[in-house]
């Protein structure tokens, strides 16, 4: 279900005073499997900032196509490409979840989106996953090495951090798009929506 107006016009305002300008980051993560070459990280509040200040900003998904429909998608969201996969076939017991497989073909898919909508080297691209770290980070990593030279990773990505104490302990309830007052919805828009290539491809 969609979050209501006064949410998302509080959001915004949260995300200009966090802010100050469009160009806004946030500092770089202490894990270094979530930083980035180019070092341009923002927080959710601040993308969205980015996003409603730069008319050429594009927000990217590379979440697993499954993972979004079960815990939301941001609705600003213009691309839809995994950077992994959950693989079915390979299930880890010592970690208790499947494995997840990179998407080989996420550069020619993302580069073919990103060509449709004449996003430009030197947009800013903001690429978004659960957290912020294991697919953010190398997504915008690959996305610079193909030439784009404004990508930010969202440090605290679509579900943010896990509350510490409580009932709810171990829950993704903290900043994060869904927890900021941010536009999202379980609902995926069918233009955006990731679409598998059949084995024909």
């Amino acid at each position: 279900m969609p979050m209501k107006p006064l949410p998302v016009l509080l959001g915004l305002l949260l995300a200009l005073v966090a802010t100050g300008s469009a160009a806004a980051q946030t500092q770089a993560p202490e894990s270094a499997s979530a930083r980035t070459e180019l070092g341009l990280y923002v927080t959710a509040r601040q993308a969205w900032a980015l996003l409603q200040n730069e008319a050429d900003a594009v927000l990217v998904d590379v979440r697993d196509p499954v993972e979004a429909m079960f815990t939301g998608f941001a609705e600003p969201t213009r691309v839809h490409v995994p950077w992994v996969f959950a693989d079915p076939q390979r299930f880890s017991s010592e970690r208790g979840h499947y494995e997840l497989v990179r998407n080989p073909r996420f550069d020619d898919e993302i580069t073919t989106r990103l060509e449709a909508l004449e996003v430009a080297a030197d947009a800013p691209i903001i690429v978004i996953c659960r957290s912020g770290a294991t697919r953010s980070a190398p997504a915008a990593d690959r996305l610079a090495e193909l030439g784009y030279t404004r990508v930010y990773s969202v440090v605290d990505g679509f579900e943010g951090e896990r509350l510490r104490e409580g009932d709810s302990a171990g829950v993704r309830a903290v900043d994060g798009w869904r927890n900021s007052g941010l536009p999202w919805s379980y609902r995926l828009p069918e233009e955006i929506a990731y679409r598998m290539p059949s084995s024909d491809d």
